[in-house]
């Protein structure tokens, strides 16, 4: 697992799965999509988004900041993907604008993100998410338990899901691709 080429073939098959999905909802109608901007999943998903844009201009996308200042955590790999995304974004809100709050790990900050996790759910209709089982207290885990008391359509997918596309095809990425055509539960679950 320390392997840097595995790490990379496994960010990659994350990657191309989580296109997939977003592919699929596209195909079943939908056309405005919410990015909490968060490292990851989030900002790979809205790098996407931005690049269907160019071809089809029913796609919006809203970035959903849970504060002003949100970015300030970043690596610095990540930071040029968000202003990308910032800039690319049909909208940007700040669930909470008070230019002041900052997130402090040590106490008082949660709620920032529980508040855009919520707000995201609470402005859509369906919820794509890499999901982990037995990541109870992650926002994601937040996200999903909320999108489920709120009867959100939900499509996830795990490591587990990733790493088995990834047998059947190893890292290649093209087999890779062609092997998420197979994923017809997505069309029941979006449709």
């Amino acid at each position: 697992m320390n392997n840097p080429d595995f790490k990379d073939a496994t960010v990659n098959a994350v990657k191309l799965l989580l296109y997939k999905f977003i592919d699929v909802a596209v195909e079943c109608g939908y056309t405005h999509f919410i990015s909490g901007l968060a490292v990851g999943t989030d900002l790979w998903a809205a790098d996407y988004i931005l690049r269907k844009k160019k071809s089809d201009s029913s796609i919006s996308l809203t970035g959903a900041m849970p504060y002003l200042r949100h970015a300030e955590l970043f690596p610095s790999s990540y930071r040029e993907l968000l202003r990308k995304t910032e800039l690319g974004a049909d909208r940007l809100i700040c669930v909470n604008s008070n230019p002041d709050i900052i997130f402090s790990r040590k106490g008082k900050g949660s709620e920032l993100y529980r508040d855009r996790n919520y707000f995201m759910v609470d402005n859509a209709s369906a919820v794509i998410a890499f999901f982990n089982s037995g990541e109870n207290f992650s926002g994601t885990a937040q996200t999903l338990n909320y999108a489920r008391k709120q009867n959100k359509k939900i499509c996830r997918f795990g490591l587990d899901d990733v790493y088995s596309l990834m047998k059947s095809a190893s890292t290649n990425t093209d087999d890779i691709w062609r092997n998420t055509a197979i994923i017809e539960e997505l069309y029941r679950i979006l449709a």
